[in-house]
């Protein structure tokens, strides 16, 4: 198993790519913004994400997203292939796409909003710190990204004050202790939200 710098030879894997994401999203029935080939493409031909290979076949994901003129920086779409889940893949992918990070935008904020507990906990484990979202970018074309997310309406009902994600954050300026956060925590709060926001649709 590698896991790589993503280049313009790999993008014959943009499909499989957007497939998998599309997916993973179904079985989760959890927010997941949906990305065409197209978009898939650029990032890897920037050399903005990681690939995960065994051997020719495509085992994992997750790109670069650069926001504010570079100020704060995204990792999104981490994704593992259903024959590869449930060996830590994840993890591997999640800090090499990490280390990148900071090594191409050494100054910038990174940051993640997601509503999976597992991605959470490595976001945890890699310094992340639970923020609300008015921590994070501005950019008003991150948001935008969001609208192919199901839970899109929630982020409407809340001005963009909050969602079922919850908002992470790392920031290389802050010289704080790697204090880890309880998985029980992420899970209560995801509970929370669940309620508050959930309920609605329901009634």
């Amino acid at each position: 198993m590698r896991v790589v710098i993503a280049d313009q030879s790999h993008s014959k894997y943009a499909e499989i790519i957007c497939q998998t994401i599309d997916e993973a999203a179904l079985v989760r029935g959890t927010g997941i913004a949906k990305r065409k080939p197209e978009y898939i493409i650029t990032k890897l031909e920037n050399g903005n994400a990681v690939i995960a290979l065994d051997g020719d076949q495509f085992a994992g994901f997750c790109y670069i997203e650069a926001w504010s003129h570079g100020k704060f920086v995204a990792n999104s779409g981490l994704i593992v292939h259903p024959n590869y889940r449930g060996i830590g893949l994840a993890k591997q992918i999640k800090k090499v796409v990490y280390e990148h990070s900071r090594t191409k935008f050494p100054n910038a904020k990174i940051f993640s909003i997601t509503t999976g507990l597992a991605v959470m906990k490595l976001n945890s484990e890699l310094g992340y710190k639970p923020v609300t979202f008015s921590e994070l970018t501005e950019d008003q074309s991150f948001w935008n990204g969001c609208q192919t997310c199901k839970n899109y309406d929630v982020l409407q009902r809340t001005q963009q004050k909050m969602c079922l994600c919850t908002g992470m954050l790392y920031d290389p300026n802050k010289k704080t202790q790697n204090i880890k956060v309880k998985d029980k925590v992420f899970q209560r709060l995801k509970r929370i939200k669940e309620t508050i926001f959930l309920k609605k649709d329901k009634k």
